[in-house]
């Protein structure tokens, strides 16, 4: 029986707990409920309804970016690629040092410890700021360097100079963003952590083509328009998440009296954080290692795959949300001594996702060859991207477990057997095994898509064996 189902009141003794669409409304006003205790399904919903959809609000700034800046040509659209492709090392590092603050103030939260949660956000926000101004310093003075160094003509250089400059050298606004709404994730206040990314891109869908063509007053500033718009939209977010953590009705509300820096609560953070970032880092550049394989067959190969993975990537989004969720139900939930409903709420979380992401992966199956063509009309494109997207959608049920599995382990703290799991499964298995299928066994792209596709399951499997060893529980934060 679903956990939102109403019972009568009349055999409960209680008020029947609201519906489906009462929830709903209720997470996305936000919601002060206790998640460590009543119906773990409606937990689950409060908590993965904003987080699903302050998912694809990240996905819309490299989205916004791109769609304007391609009207500039091909240069401008080269430049913002190769920077985004140096970005990703600063989202892992961002992602990393989230995953560090949210398992630590979700673990206080749980203890109704609600000023150790303060104290260890402070913390966090101070380690963030320090670790992005040093390395803003350091793009900013790179950025044609590394621009080149990534592969780019002098007239990429030439034009995209500015563009990467700002965007690593305001990456403190990346990175703050980042961790606050890990934070406010950690705390169950995920309703704001949305709305901060709606605010951050509204402000950059309204000046990216004023910046970028410059529309009325503005300046036409070209690509770099894009970079102002972007970091002047998540300055602005980075702000009023800052100021929202502050306000006295907050689950976590700060005080002057928590800026003194504690470098013992950094250096716990940084190591939670340090094997977060490892972890991110290996599984970027384990897609990297793939492409590689795959663009020895051809642009068309390449091409196809490229997109059929940038399908498969936004499809997994609301799944994020969904396992973010079950982070913060486990850190809660081994706060407040009750490591059966973490595990509970797991379990669950993972139940729904593997109905969602079932759902998907039976339509890119189905519809694979139409979804393609929308991105492109070239018969190889569409026959090799049609395959991925086939075979890679084929994992999606047990990958929906293993989503949600890996993000359970980092909401406990337990950061370092994803890490161990994802060398293990993308490069000591899912590298070598991709080329021995595609090339020595000559089944070509077919055997690297393939290889995806067994390396998804077998992260499912691994994650669920450890995870019922149960050595999660007793990890201390």
């Amino acid at each position: 029986m679903s956990t939102l189902e109403t019972f009568p009141a009349a055999e409960t003794g209680t008020p029947p707990p609201p519906g489906f669409w009462s929830s709903v409304r209720e997470a996305l006003r936000g919601s002060h409920h206790d998640y460590t205790d009543g119906p773990i399904g409606r937990s689950i919903l409060l908590l993965s309804v904003p987080m699903v959809l302050e998912m694809a609000m990240e996905s819309v700034f490299a989205v916004v970016d791109i769609f304007f800046v391609s009207r500039l040509g091909a240069d401008a659209v080269a430049a913002v690629g190769l920077t985004e492709s140096v970005l990703a090392l600063v989202y892992a590092l961002a992602m990393g040092l989230g995953i560090g603050a949210s398992a630590l103030v979700a673990r206080r939260i749980g203890e109704k410890d609600s000023e150790g949660a303060a104290h260890s956000a402070v913390q966090a926000i101070t380690l963030a700021v320090i670790i992005s101004l040093v390395l803003g310093i350091v793009g900013l003075l790179l950025a044609p360097m590394l621009l080149g160094a990534m592969g780019a003509s002098p007239e990429v250089v030439r034009i995209g100079t500015g563009y990467t400059r700002i965007m690593l050298g305001g990456e403190v606004a990346i990175i703050v963003l980042f961790v606050v709404n890990a934070i406010f994730r950690g705390a169950g206040d995920a309703a704001i952590a949305m709305r901060v990314l709606w605010l951050a891109n509204l402000i950059n869908i309204v000046l990216c083509p004023c910046l970028i063509f410059g529309v009325g007053p503005f300046p036409a500033l070209g690509v770099t328009g894009a970079a102002v718009a972007t970091t002047i939209g998540r300055s602005t977010g980075a702000a009023f998440a800052l100021w929202r953590l502050t306000r006295p009705d907050g689950r976590i509300p700060v005080g002057r009296r928590h800026l003194r820096p504690d470098f013992a609560a950094m250096g716990r953070i940084l190591r939670l954080s340090g094997t977060a970032t490892l972890q991110m880092l290996i599984g970027t550049a384990s897609w990297i290692g793939m492409a590689r394989i795959v663009a020895t067959f051809g642009s068309p190969v390449l091409a196809g795959y490229t997109v059929g993975m940038r399908v498969v990537v936004f499809a997994l989004l609301p799944s994020f949300g969904l396992s973010n969720a079950a982070a913060t139900m486990v850190g809660q939930g081994l706060g407040a001594g009750k490591p059966e409903r973490a595990e509970a709420a797991v379990w669950k979380a993972c139940v729904y996702n593997l109905v969602f992401l079932g759902a998907v992966g039976l339509v890119f199956v189905v519809l694979a060859g139409p979804i393609i063509r929308l991105f492109s009309t070239d018969p190889e494109v569409v026959r090799h991207g049609s395959a991925a997207l086939r075979v890679i959608a084929a994992g999606f049920p047990l990958y929906a477990f293993g989503m949600v599995l890996t993000q359970a382990f980092n909401g406990a703290g337990d950061t370092w057997t994803p890490t161990w799991i994802n060398l293990a499964v993308f490069w000591a298995f899912e590298i070598p095994l991709a080329y021995v299928l595609a090339v020595p066994l000559g089944m070509g792209p077919l055997g690297a898509f393939l290889s995806i596709t067994i390396a998804f399951s077998s992260l499912a499997v691994v994650s669920g064996l450890l995870f019922r060893r149960g050595g999660w529980k007793t990890k201390v934060v």
